[in-house]
C-alpha cells in the first residue's frame, strides 16, 4: 500500500521537529569484520583453491627422488539459484511535499539499512537449502572445527583460539561472533572471587571495542543464543553482484501521482578454507 498524508499525520504535523525518530537497531557485522570481497558482474564467481600434495621424502646421495601429486580444487559463489533481496515502497506526492522531512532520503536509508541486516542475518546464520537461494550462514559452513560446550565460560573459548592455531589460521584476521545474552554472561566473569575486575575489557584504545584472547568480539543477536563463531575472516570469500542499490522510480506509478524506492541487492558467501572457522556450541543444547 503507499503511503499518504492520511496514513502519516506524524509526518505532516504544523509544530513538530523536524527530525524522524529511528526503532533502535543493531548494525551489521559480517561484512565489517573483514572477509575478502570479490566484485562480479553477475556471472558466478570460481575461485581456485590449492587442495593436498604429498609430502616431501628425505633421500640419499644418487637416490631417486619421490614425485609429489599436488590436488586441486575450487569455491564456486553466486551460482545461478542464488536470488536478490529487493525492496520497493511507494509514497505519493503530496506526502513527499508536505513531510516535515526528507521523506525519500529517509525511506532510502531505512531501506538500504533493512537490506543490510537481512544480508547479516544470512551471512551469520543462513540455513541450507536445496536449490541454494540466500547465502549460506558462517555457522552452516561444512567442514568446520567444533568445540562441544557452551561459549559461556572462557575455557571453550580458548579451546577454540587454540584450534584455531593448530589450524595454521591467520590469528590477526580473527574475530569473534558472539549473541548479546552470551556476551553479557561472558562479561560478568570476574578475575577471582571477591574481585571487582573484570576478565573481557573494553579496548582502551578504540571505542566500544572488547577483545578476548586478543581478538575483537563483535556482537550480533543473528548468532543464536548459546553459540559463538572463532573465525579467520580473512579466508572467508564474498562475492557482490550488486551492493545495496537505490533506485528511485518517479514515473512508473505516475498515473497514481506516486513515486516509488526501490532496493536491490545480491551476495553470496563461502569459506575458503572451513578449519578457520571453529564453532563454540553445547550439541546437547
Amino acid at each position: 500500500m503507499a503511503e499518504s498524508v492520511a496514513s502519516n499525520p506524524e509526518l505532516t504535523a504544523e509544530q513538530v521537529e523536524r527530525i524522524l525518530i529511528q526503532p533502535l537497531e543493531t548494525a551489521s557485522v559480517f561484512l565489517s569484520a573483514g572477509p575478502r570481497v570479490f566484485d562480479t558482474d553477475g556471472s558466478p564467481v570460481r575461485i581456485p583453491k590449492f587442495g593436498t600434495m604429498t609430502a616431501p621424502s628425505w633421500h640419499g646421495e644418487n637416490e631417486q627422488i619421490t614425485e609429489v601429486d599436488a590436488d586441486f580444487d575450487e569455491v564456486v559463489l553466486l551460482p545461478s539459484t542464488i536470488k536478490s533481496l529487493k525492496s520497493l515502497t511507494r509514497f505519493s506526492n503530496e506526502l513527499a511535499r508536505q513531510s516535515v522531512v526528507s521523506l525519500d532520503s529517509v525511506l532510502q536509508d531505512r531501506m538500504v539499512r533493512d537490506i543490510a541486516q537481512k544480508l547479516d542475518a544470512a551471512f551469520i546464520a543462513g540455513a541450507v537449502a536445496d536449490p541454494q537461494v540466500s547465502p549460506l550462514g558462517v555457522i552452516n559452513y561444512s567442514g568446520t572445527q567444533s568445540v562441544d560446550a557452551a561459549p559461556t565460560t572462557l575455557d571453550p573459548l580458548l579451546d577454540a583460539w587454540g584450534k584455531l592455531l593448530a589450524a595454521g589460521a591467520n590469528t590477526a584476521a580473527a574475530k569473534w561472533l558472539v549473541n548479546p545474552a552470551d556476551f553479557v554472561t561472558l562479561r560478568k566473569i570476574k578475575q577471582g572471587t571477591g574481585s571487582n575486575a573484570y576478565v573481557l575489557q573494553a579496548d582502551p584504545t578504540a571505542d566500544g571495542v572488547f577483545r578476548l584472547f586478543g581478538s575483537t568480539v563483535l556482537v550480533s543477536p543473528y548468532v543464536p543464543a548459546g553459540t559463538a563463531v572463532l573465525a579467520d575472516f580473512s579466508q572467508i570469500a564474498v562475492a557482490r553482484d550488486q551492493a545495496p542499490s537505490v533506485k528511485i522510480l518517479d514515473q512508473t506509478f505516475g498515473d497514481y501521482d506516486q513515486m516509488a524506492i526501490r532496493v536491490t541487492a545480491r551476495y553470496d558467501a563461502a569459506p575458503l578454507n572451513a578449519d578457520a572457522v571453529v564453532i563454540v556450541k553445547d550439541a546437547e543444547a
